[in-house]
């Protein structure tokens, strides 16, 4: 069968790369055609395009790259139409996915989508387009199956959360980190994004907190999509080093963590790392943002939890006097073990299945 998987992001990368090897162990004849990044490549996905050149942020940024988007939309059909998959799963990246599926359903593709629009944070009116464009949808967070089955009378399916095993795995595997710093400092990791503009509004405020904290060695989780070498502004202090792509094995080693808002977030409370939540974005991007969009917290880990598990600090208060403050609460004793309980709860909530493979079940029976 042949399969057209359309990915717009680091974590979908990783989300795609698990669900193209189990549609291959389901469908060994799997024909898959993806956009994505280099592990769907790996997988075994022919690449049609690379997710950093898809990657704008924040409402300025969209208009700025305007023509280079529509000219995505219009290449990503011409595509579509010549390779004739079977199936087009989509993977979050709402703004491009919902267009492609919404034009696919007139050409008579089936489309399903795994890892759903957070419709529930903004734009709730893309329920309309979710019901009459998709034909199943596959979710990843425990609320989100009864948000669009009782709210909106949708039939969706919770998979599970395909971090838990991804990240389960990661922590049982004895590979050594291959962090070359001095292992007799804690380290503390600085998860600043996965794109250009966010990191350059992320790494100064993040490297001036490092003056309050000479005990520690701060590492730069280094995103795949960025080459190593742009890092270097960034890594001139004796303190601070860079872990390229190797994010996981930073999180096994960290003492805690600073955090840009994100997947990045789930995943180092999977990593059971002691975090703190950070976001600030452009004047404009974000009076624009807190206008639409209607929810108590911003991190995963606090949304799935329903109360503030990791202290946010978002926009005014991401500064280095709050950031140096919870850095210094979340390294004591005290605050860390209250942390981890909290964590453990959080991964009951997210269940221990196969997400990956329940959807490469429901794609290949959807067209066989």
């Amino acid at each position: 069968m042949k399969y057209y998987i359309i990915a717009g992001e680091a974590s979908g990368d990783l989300h795609g790369s698990n669900l193209i090897k189990a549609l291959v162990k389901e469908d060994p004849k799997a024909d898959i055609r993806c956009w994505g990044g280099d592990l769907m490549e790996a997988a075994g996905g022919h690449l049609v395009k690379h997710y950093r050149d898809l990657a704008f942020m924040g409402f300025w940024e969209v208009l700025l790259h305007l023509r280079t988007i529509l000219g995505n939309i219009s290449f990503c059909k011409k595509d579509i139409l010549k390779f004739q998959p079977d199936v087009i799963v989509y993977i979050d990246y709402p703004g491009f996915n919902m267009r492609i599926a919404k034009w696919a359903k007139t050409q008579g593709f089936k489309n399903h989508y795994y890892i759903s629009p957070q419709i529930w944070a903004w734009k709730e009116s893309r329920i309309k387009a979710i019901k009459r464009d998709l034909d199943a949808l596959y979710v990843i967070l425990p609320f989100e199956e009864n948000y669009f089955k009782a709210k909106h009378n949708f039939p969706v399916e919770f998979v599970g959360n395909p971090l838990v095993e991804v990240i389960k795995q990661e922590r049982e595997s004895k590979t050594v980190s291959p962090l070359a710093i001095p292992q007799e400092k804690p380290i503390i990791a600085l998860l600043p994004g996965s794109r250009k503009q966010e990191i350059d509004k992320m790494m100064p405020i993040f490297l001036a907190v490092i003056a309050h904290f000479p005990k520690y060695h701060f590492v730069i989780a280094g995103a795949p999509g960025i080459a190593p070498e742009w890092y270097s502004k960034f890594t001139i202090h004796p303190s601070v080093s860079l872990l390229h792509n190797q994010t996981y094995s930073l999180l096994k080693s960290a003492f805690a963590a600073i955090v840009t808002s994100g997947t990045a977030t789930l995943e180092t409370a999977l990593f059971k790392v002691p975090q703190m939540v950070c976001y600030k974005s452009s004047a404009l991007s974000y009076a624009i943002a807190k206008r639409i969009v209607k929810l108590d917290f911003i991190s995963l880990v606090n949304l799935i939890m329903g109360e503030e598990v990791v202290k946010e600090l978002i926009q005014n208060d991401c500064t280095v006097a709050e950031i140096s403050t919870e850095l210094k609460r979340i390294c004591e004793k005290e605050t860390r073990t209250a942390l981890l309980e909290r964590y453990e709860a959080l991964e009951e909530k997210l269940g221990k299945t196969d997400a990956s493979q329940k959807v490469a079940q429901r794609l290949f029976k959807a067209i066989s």
